[in-house]
């Protein structure tokens, strides 16, 4: 009998959606409670699927938009053609890495150097494949980071960077400064911090700012990377499902926790036009792309306005 296997585009997809699961801290776990049934038309549905299926019904917001906040503009005029609570400073989970990745590079680091990690990275970094006493290279790290949105290979990047962390952090906060993002305050590198926060208007500048560096776009927008550690091979996938899709990516990272929902930001060239888009706090993890595609959509429609940053 013949095993069929799934294909590269299936393996691809699988791979973004494991990797969506390092955006995030594990939950604490608790003991379960009762389970809730109730019986509709001789079927027994659990409330999670009724939830799950409530969801799916919700209607669209009249601005097409199901994240709290949100903005589409136009990276070379300053253009603003859509947005949805823009200013309002609001945490932003694993965006947090665009800036961790600038102020690293800004070190210039030796990416081939090889760092061992440690159980203070691995300890509360969520879904990792990174195991205590692999040693891996800095490069290899960083890709972990922007890619997979791994938290403990972010955290050893900032440990290899050569400033002490309250230097690093100071430095983010800086640079934020520099690049004028009024609303944006970081207290550390990864984002599972719920008082890492900025504005919708800041992150696109922010992405703006990191995928004008040429690592940063490369690894950004790259679909899936193997690598060998010291002890084994490694693959990891890219969690912007945009990379999947008709749009040419030129910088995008996704980010989630709980306090911030589901966050995405990304820069496509579409009909030979550049557009960033970020949505911030969409309630599913589809959502946040179908949001930001209704976003690029809405450019091609001639009854939209804009204003000017």
């Amino acid at each position: 009998m013949r095993l069929r296997l799934p294909g590269v585009p299936h393996v691809l997809a699988l791979l973004a959606s494991l990797a969506t699961m390092a955006e995030a801290a594990p939950a604490p776990v608790s003991a379960p409670g009762p389970v809730t049934l109730a019986v509709t038309r001789g079927t027994t549905h659990s409330a999670a699927t009724r939830r799950r299926r409530a969801r799916r019904r919700r209607p669209l917001p009249a601005d097409g938009v199901y994240a709290r906040n949100a903005i589409l503009l136009d990276p070379g005029t300053g253009e603003v053609l859509f947005e949805k609570n823009s200013s309002r400073s609001v945490p932003i989970a694993s965006l947090t890495k665009l800036m961790t990745a600038l102020v690293f590079l800004e070190q210039k680091p030796d990416l081939s150097r090889q760092a061992e990690v440690t159980l203070s990275e691995i300890r509360g970094a969520g879904h990792t494949q990174l195991r205590r006493g692999e040693i891996v290279p800095l490069g290899e790290l960083l890709r972990m980071s922007l890619m997979s949105s791994d938290n403990c290979a972010t955290r050893v990047v900032a440990r290899e960077s050569g400033l002490p962390p309250s230097d690093f952090i100071a430095r983010m906060n800086l640079k934020a400064v520099e690049l004028g993002l009024t609303g944006t305050r970081f207290v550390e590198f990864t984002g599972l911090d719920e008082h890492n926060v900025s504005t919708a208007s800041d992150v696109a500048r922010l992405l703006h700012a990191a995928a004008n560096e040429p690592l940063v776009a490369e690894i950004s927008t790259t679909r899936s990377h193997e690598f060998r550690s010291d002890r084994r091979r490694h693959m990891i996938g890219n969690t912007n499902r945009l990379l999947y899709g008709r749009y040419e990516v030129l910088g995008g990272k996704t980010g989630f926790i709980q306090e911030a929902g589901y966050c995405f930001a990304t820069w496509v060239r579409t009909q030979g036009r550049d557009l960033i888009a970020v949505v911030l706090g969409a309630p599913t993890n589809a959502t946040r792309f179908a949001d930001t595609v209704r976003l690029l959509q809405k450019v091609q429609q001639p009854a939209a306005t804009s204003t000017h940053l």
